[in-house]
């Protein structure tokens, strides 16, 4: 298993992609890896924690051995960023339902409003290791 926390995204997804650059570009501490729903790593891994790749619309945050999905996911990985970005894990406090609905609302939206690729996203070279096959 991988000592640091995983960013599990939807490779085709813009809206997944450029959170995913968004987090890269916050994340000084280098302390996030990142890997595609789509790719070998996330088919090998999710099943051991009953998810299934090929069914999710959500990001997911490996850490520490456990799973996170949706909103909680969202802002466990918020609150280990720069700047004033860790002051949204406050929303904690909501219900996960009530946030949940939320994150569902923009993720059963994200294609219509955001777009999608054919492909996954590539890194550039000098991302390359900070993702995970």
């Amino acid at each position: 298993m991988i000592g640091q926390p995983v960013i599990f995204f939807d490779g085709v997804c813009n809206l997944c992609n450029a959170s995913v650059q968004f987090v890269i570009a916050q994340d000084k501490k280098d302390q996030f890896k990142f890997t595609a729903l789509q790719g070998d790593f996330a088919k090998e891994i999710l099943p051991k924690f009953n998810a299934d790749s090929e069914k999710l619309n959500t990001i997911l945050l490996l850490e520490d051995g456990r799973l996170y999905t949706k909103s909680s996911a969202a802002l466990r990985i918020a609150r280990k960023l720069n700047g004033l970005i860790p002051l949204l894990y406050a929303f904690i406090v909501i219900p996960k339902f009530i946030r949940d609905w939320v994150y569902d609302i923009v993720a059963k939206n994200r294609y219509r409003w955001w777009g999608r690729q054919e492909s996954c996203w590539v890194p550039t070279p000098e991302l390359k290791n900070k993702f995970l096959a």
